[in-house]
């Protein structure tokens, strides 16, 4: 049974979903203390955060980002800001999805059991490493080596690029991303696969790794294997 925290101010909104959860046997566990909400996630260790953005003290933003520093729980942002940047803004920070009030729970549920699915299920590669050259990706920290650097991914991070390796040399449709990191082709706004490309980019440029992710434009990404070829012959 997994363990959800709620981090909401509506009590009756709180309570509404608390119920609805309940229904389908998840455990749920209530932030009453806004005041000292970072402490009380990390007592309570849940298996994923249900976090509101406009809170008392700290707003979720802030909440999302400091949680992000220390662990890697999987975290649905809830907000009735529906702009893209607030959005986008969440997916910098951390989070794994984002769903605008009023909230719909059949799409609430979708979302949450594709997180917890990503997270711990089937598409979990907690236990596997992937090679090319002198990269090397650490499942069990989310950590992308590059020779003598070494750089933290989040999860979509993570995903991405394996998703990317694993489909070497062949293009990796958008369609084929949405579903491996988001586990729909819905739901999700074109600039989330953008922001999660661009960080993963940034993060491959400051291991020492450039250009090796090439966009096509209209259909998706490839994987320049080219870029690390002969390193497995240095090794």
């Amino acid at each position: 049974m997994y363990k959800l925290m709620i981090i909401e101010d509506d009590i009756m909104l709180c309570s509404m979903i608390k119920e609805h959860l309940e229904r389908y046997g998840y455990s749920i566990y209530i932030v009453e203390n806004f005041n000292d909400m970072e402490n009380e996630i990390f007592r309570a260790k849940p298996d994923l955060l249900i976090l509101d953005i406009n809170l008392p003290y700290y707003d979720g933003f802030y909440i999302c980002k400091a949680v992000r520093k220390n662990s890697s729980i999987p975290i649905i942002i809830t907000s009735a800001r529906s702009e893209t940047m607030d959005q986008v803004l969440a997916i910098e920070l951390g989070a794994d999805d984002y769903v605008t009030k009023p909230i719909n729970l059949d799409i609430f549920m979708v979302k949450m059991k594709a997180v917890l699915r990503r997270t711990y299920g089937e598409y979990s590669s907690a236990n596997s490493n992937n090679s090319v050259g002198y990269l090397n990706l650490d499942a069990g920290n989310f950590q992308l080596s590059y020779k003598d650097k070494l750089v933290a991914l989040t999860k979509n991070e993570y995903k991405l690029i394996k998703l990317l390796i694993d489909n070497k040399d062949r293009i990796t449709t958008r369609e084929e991303i949405f579903e491996a990191l988001w586990d729909t082709e819905s739901f999700v706004d074109e600039n989330t696969l953008t922001v999660n490309m661009t960080r993963l980019k940034n993060k491959l440029s400051e291991a020492g790794i450039n250009n090796i992710i090439k966009t096509k434009r209209g259909v998706g990404y490839i994987f320049d294997y080219s870029v690390l070829k002969g390193e497995e012959n240095e090794q």
